[in-house]
């Protein structure tokens, strides 16, 4: 038996039963008694209903003006409102950070973490994530879980990966993952690698980060040869690259080389934001990591002191960063390096990252395009998914408030769908 075989009958035994899924969908289903926010127009519209065919979208608008066949297996949602399900764009469903819970996992094995990384993907649906692209995993462990979970064996979000990170020699992560990738030869080698496993995206570390002890994080840690042959053989496969960046130097670099998409962006400035929007790439704030919120996590799994002053230290700059990039007007798309429904500030991670925007400077739509709408454009896939416009799949959200009169309505969500599928619904008359 190989090694991909092996995991998934790992993951198959401990999540399956020999029966049909639970959560088989219907082939018509109705949501009714909910508005629905438009976040393609900013418009609402108050008790509408949403006809969903299989797994997509078929019909959305006034109650009035959409007819549930005979026989339709209705949702009552009355006084609810209806969003597209939130998209985190920064996840490893497998993080290992320093401290004591990091150092348990130091001997996990490919299957245990296949089954944790299961999990965690069951849990960050339920939350209301129902697509995330994950920016980093070992072993190539997410791909069996991702083809289970595309064949309805187990329950996750969709998912879009990018394999295991490009390290150079000394570069972030290098004290926990595999590294010394260096120089043009050996970084196209690598980048084939995850392509042939089934990277839509390649991760390149291109400056230092939170969970480094050496280096400055504002320095560059790639040329920009490296860089340029990640992109070349990314592209020519129809594969996109983005980069762990907080250094200025690397990042322009960087965008000089093609790269589609920036994370964290710590110590970026308008400059370096100016010449993003200007060639219409990616900015990924990953805001909670480095607020207040996240102390509450780091301590929970055991993080060391300078693990805590390191994030603390970044804290007021990269606030900076993303309300500069926010006024400069670059694109944006949610992420949060935490797993999406991490507790952070009386909320989950997912959820705090948004309203974290709002209070940067954006409107509660820009936020609400940021976590549902811009993902979907980001990653090419706006077709299928980023709204409830018939056609698209039917992942929605339900929650107790209109979000766009006050962000903090996603602290409620109640009901969580995804291709037409209901996982979670609660506090309402039910199905």
């Amino acid at each position: 038996m190989n090694g991909l075989t092996a995991l998934r009958v790992s993951i198959l035994g401990a999540l399956m039963s020999v029966a049909a899924p639970s959560w088989a969908a219907a082939e018509v289903t109705a949501i009714v008694g909910a508005g629905v926010v438009d976040l393609a127009s900013g418009r609402t519209i108050p008790n509408a209903t949403v006809l969903i065919e299989g797994e997509r979208i078929k019909q959305a608008g006034p109650a009035g003006a959409v007819t549930v066949p005979a026989g339709a297996r209705i949702v009552h949602e009355d006084g609810k409102w209806l969003l597209p399900g939130i998209m985190d764009m920064h996840v490893h469903l497998g993080l290992v950070l320093p401290g004591a819970e990091g150092a348990e996992l130091e001997h996990e094995s490919e299957a245990g973490l296949a089954l944790r990384m299961a999990k965690n993907a069951k849990a960050t649906l339920w939350s209301g994530t129902t697509t995330v692209r994950l920016t980093g995993e070992e072993k190539h462990a997410e791909f069996p879980v991702k083809a289970a979970i595309d064949r309805g064996e187990i329950p996750g979000p969709r998912i879009f990966a990018s394999g295991e990170p490009l390290i150079p020699t000394g570069g972030h992560g290098a004290e926990f993952l595999a590294s010394g990738i260096d120089g043009k030869t050996e970084v196209i080698k690598f980048t084939r690698k995850q392509i042939q496993a089934g990277a839509t995206w390649i991760k390149l570390m291109i400056s230092k980060g939170l969970a480094d002890t050496k280096g400055e994080i504002a320095a560059a840690d790639m040329t920009i040869e490296e860089m340029q042959a990640a992109v070349d053989i990314a592209h020519s496969h129809g594969a996109k690259v983005t980069a762990h960046t907080g250094s200025p130097t690397a990042t322009m670099e960087a965008i000089e080389a093609g790269v589609d998409c920036f994370e964290h962006g710590y110590f970026l400035d308008e400059k370096v934001f100016r010449e993003i929007k200007k060639r219409d790439r990616w900015y990924v704030p990953t805001i909670v990591v480095s607020q207040a919120g996240a102390l509450e996590f780091f301590r929970k799994i055991g993080s060391p002191p300078w693990y805590l002053e390191r994030a603390k230290s970044v804290g007021q700059v990269h606030w900076h960063a993303l309300q500069t990039a926010i006024a400069v007007g670059v694109n944006i798309a949610m992420g949060t390096d935490q797993f999406p429904f991490e507790p952070n500030e009386g909320t989950v991670a997912a959820v705090r990252e948004t309203e974290l925007y709002v209070e940067a400077g954006m409107t509660p739509l820009q936020a609400l395009r940021s976590a549902m709408v811009n993902p979907a454009r980001m990653m090419g896939v706006d077709k299928d998914l980023g709204g409830l416009e018939p056609g698209k799949y039917a992942d929605i959200i339900a929650v107790g408030s209109d979000p766009l009169k006050d962000i903090h309505a996603l602290r409620s969500i109640s009901m969580v769908m995804k291709g037409g599928v209901v996982v979670r619904n609660e506090g309402t008359a039910g199905t």
